[in-house]
């Protein structure tokens, strides 16, 4: 026999559940947020997360942002088949080529740590570049 819990706790249990990716849905939507102002911070893949948390907690939320007019394409997108926009993709790889030119002269790191830092984002790049293009237009 499978022990069980009370309705009660496992309702209990399920509010509280809601409640943790409400708060992480929220948290990941306001550093999105803060992508846009930032830059070489990603906006959409923190709303991505964001829109899977709410779709666990809030879907009046969720559809927020599936509807949202400027980022709803992509979260849809990646939803539907793991696709990213030909310029979505030529604008991370840019901007993950500019963060590591503004890192090396800014910080001017030991090659070790630069060569780490290389790879981690040649290995990003070449995640992104891998996923299927939305639309079918190429970069």
């Amino acid at each position: 026999m499978i022990p069980t819990l009370p309705a009660r706790q496992s309702t209990l249990r399920h509010r509280i559940v809601r409640t943790v990716f409400f708060c992480l849905g929220l948290l990941m939507t306001m550093i999105g947020a803060i992508g846009i102002f930032i830059p070489l911070l990603p906006t959409t893949v923190f709303l991505i997360l964001a829109a899977g948390l709410f779709a666990k907690s809030s879907p009046r939320f969720e559809g927020y942002l599936l509807q949202h007019r400027v980022f709803g394409q992509a979260i849809r997108n990646w939803r539907r088949n793991g696709s990213i926009a030909g310029r979505a993709k030529g604008a991370a790889v840019m901007g993950m080529t500019a963060g590591y030119t503004i890192f090396l002269i800014v910080s001017a790191p030991d090659t070790l740590v630069a060569v780490i830092v290389a790879i981690v984002l040649s290995c990003s790049a070449a995640y992104v570049i891998s996923r299927p293009t939305a639309g079918g237009e190429d970069i």
